[in-house]
């Protein structure tokens, strides 16, 4: 498994500093790539419809796999907007989420290529 390859969000070199070892950074991985399928979009029908609450839990979740897989900027940016749902109004959290998405999406193009290229 190659742990530098060049992604702009994914850090497989943190996830084996993390993790330990190949089989487990692998493992949790699908999981990852399974929650950023699911909740990515619930996130936005979420704000969409005004649920902070709802946004904020699901962001709290994805909060959790950031230190572990993430670039330094992704994670603060991440731990920035989930903290920002905790007391903000729908509108600053659309608006800072609008933000984020692009780079959400941007990682779970290169979890699916980095899983795509480690079968």
């Amino acid at each position: 498994m190659n742990t530098n390859p060049d992604f702009q969000c994914l850090s497989i070199s943190r996830a084996m500093e993390y993790i330990g070892d190949e089989t487990g950074v692998m493992s949790l991985m699908q999981t990852l790539r399974q929650s950023l399928i699911d909740d990515l979009p619930r996130i936005d029908q979420c704000l969409s419809a005004g649920d902070v609450p709802g946004a904020n839990e699901l962001l709290h979740q994805l909060k959790g796999f950031t230190p572990v897989f993430c670039t330094e900027v992704l994670v603060a940016e991440v731990v920035r907007v989930e903290a920002l749902s905790k007391h903000a109004a729908a509108p600053e959290v659309r608006a800072a989420y609008a933000a984020l998405a692009p780079q959400l999406a941007q990682l779970q193009a290169e979890v699916d290529s980095h899983i795509a290229a480690n079968p």
